[in-house]
């Protein structure tokens, strides 16, 4: 086993020049270094159960600069003359309308594991624990329930699809009662 500070004094002039030869700044690059050698620390004995110490610190290095990547914006100014767009509705969302009814015309067992593993957020394995199942019975339930409540909406609230396999039309149902 290795302890943050071994790996450190093996590795860190081999970091560090790694990461100068990617920013433009010597300074960016120790602040990086910092960076890298801060997560190290916060490890603590987990580090310690590393295998590869050098590849987990350069992956560390490289996870910070994607990051330091995604954080620059480059914004050009709009022109004062140019429209918002007007948010519009996806077909999708206006489709839920259709769910409920559709749902209460499902058979039982279907409603039974899309509820909760797809509406109310409840994972696939804390459903197969709860009903002793295992989960790969869970998962070819729910794809067969989906499939049914795919074709029951299609069927009973007249989907339609584009070219491109999206929702374009259909026709909304109110909910029974």
């Amino acid at each position: 086993m290795i302890t943050v500070i071994q790996a450190w004094k093996q590795h860190e002039s081999e970091l560090r020049s790694w990461l100068r030869s990617r920013l433009n700044h010597v300074d960016d690059a120790h602040d990086v270094l910092q960076q890298v050698f801060e997560k190290a620390l916060l490890q603590g004995d987990r580090f310690c159960s590393v295998e590869n110490v050098r590849a987990w610190l350069f992956q560390v290095a490289r996870n910070i600069l994607i990051d330091r990547y995604r954080m620059q914006h480059h914004e050009l100014p709009l022109p004062d003359d140019v429209v918002a767009d007007v948010p519009t509705v996806d077909m999708v969302d206006e489709l839920s309308e259709c769910l409920p009814r559709v749902l209460s015309e499902l058979a039982a067992d279907d409603r039974a594991i899309i509820v909760p593993c797809d509406l109310n957020g409840v994972s696939q394995q804390a459903y197969a624990d709860a009903q002793g199942l295992t989960l790969s019975a869970v998962k070819s339930r729910i794809q067969r329930a989906r499939k049914r409540l795919r074709d029951t909406l299609k069927k009973n609230c007249q989907v339609r699809t584009d070219e491109s396999g999206k929702v374009c039309c259909f026709v909304p149902r109110p909910p029974l009662g």
